[in-house]
């Protein structure tokens, strides 16, 4: 049986009125990049909440009359556990039965104290989005334990009085001191993410884990090396067991990129999985063709009514 797991950062799926493009423009690009990937596991980053009874009512619509809107669901809430988040929620489709839910905000690195240096008092510097903890009952000797998430992007923390408009900085320092505590909120949220997969390898040393979604980081840079924990990093060969593989490296060097950013091919968006998993990896596809530049989009006023991520999926071969 072959199982495809797949990851699609919607980018502020909304049905607002003053949105850039319409949610009408939107639904027949992002269907058609949902039925290329016919996804029995689908991790979607960045789905906003609608008001009334139909929270996700603009997921709703883009699921309906394909065969995700029959999946299992599971989805990030309000830290009150009311409902979901206002902006940026995470969900899972699952065509398979999701066991087991779990929000993951804090749990194993808690808020960082820290006193401005170009501002007045102190602060602590919490992360803005959960991680998405489910285990999936896939049919084989193991069920998946899945994590979907999405990684701060690499913008500065707003720093109190430091800002004269949304781009724009009052100094260099309070631009520095922000774009520090960006990175500090980043790895932050990878650190919790590889916390997370240290207590599930705890339980089961052979487990089926997959961290998938946007780490807002390409392989080279810090939250990745840290997710991965490869044994060179390491250095103790007894731990490899408890590495991270990227599947991107199933895919040819030129298609590797998820974001062309000014010019540049970056792989923002990833699959990282343990190595049961990746042995039984038959293929990866990221949906790249017909990428545009987010930069050069942004300079022009320009939007695009796929986004700016190419979504990934993987096939796997499951007994």
């Amino acid at each position: 049986m072959a199982l495809r797991l797949a990851t699609f950062n919607l980018e502020n799926l909304d049905d607002r009125p003053d949105a850039a493009i319409p949610l009408v423009e939107r639904l027949p690009v992002l269907r058609a990049a949902l039925a290329h990937l016919a996804a029995d596991v689908l991790c979607l980053q960045e789905v906003n909440r609608q008001d009334g009874p139909r929270e996700f009512a603009a997921l709703d619509r883009l699921l309906d009359g394909t065969s995700y809107a029959a999946f299992h669901r599971a989805a990030t809430t309000n830290e009150r556990g009311s409902g979901p988040r206002d902006v940026h929620n995470l969900v899972v489709l699952s065509r398979y039965p999701i066991r087991d839910t779990r929000q993951v905000l804090h749990a194993y690195v808690p808020p960082l104290p820290w006193h401005w240096l170009t501002a007045p008092d102190g602060v602590d510097v919490r992360f803005e989005r959960p991680l998405l903890h489910v285990r999936i009952d896939v049919g084989g000797p193991r069920p998946l334990d899945l994590v979907n998430l999405h990684l701060r992007a690499p913008l500065p923390v707003a720093v109190p009085g430091q800002k004269a408009a949304p781009m724009q900085w009052n100094s260099v320092g309070g631009w520095a001191e922000g774009f520090f505590l960006s990175a500090m909120k980043r790895t932050g949220q990878a650190l919790e993410a590889r916390l997370l997969v240290e207590r599930l390898f705890d339980e089961d040393a052979d487990a089926w884990v997959a961290l998938v979604g946007d780490f807002n980081a390409d392989s080279r840079e810090v939250p990745i090396i840290l997710l991965r924990a490869d044994v060179e990093a390491t250095g103790n060969g007894a731990l490899d067991g408890r590495s991270l593989v990227a599947l991107d490296g199933f895919v040819a060097p030129d298609e590797r990129f998820t974001i062309r950013h000014g010019g540049r091919r970056l792989m923002f968006d990833n699959l990282l999985v343990s190595r049961p998993l990746a042995d039984r990896c038959r293929g990866v596809e990221i949906l790249n063709q017909s990428l545009a530049d987010e930069l050069a989009a942004s300079r022009a006023g320009l939007d695009a009514p796929a986004g700016f991520h190419a979504p990934v999926v993987a096939s796997f071969a499951v007994p």
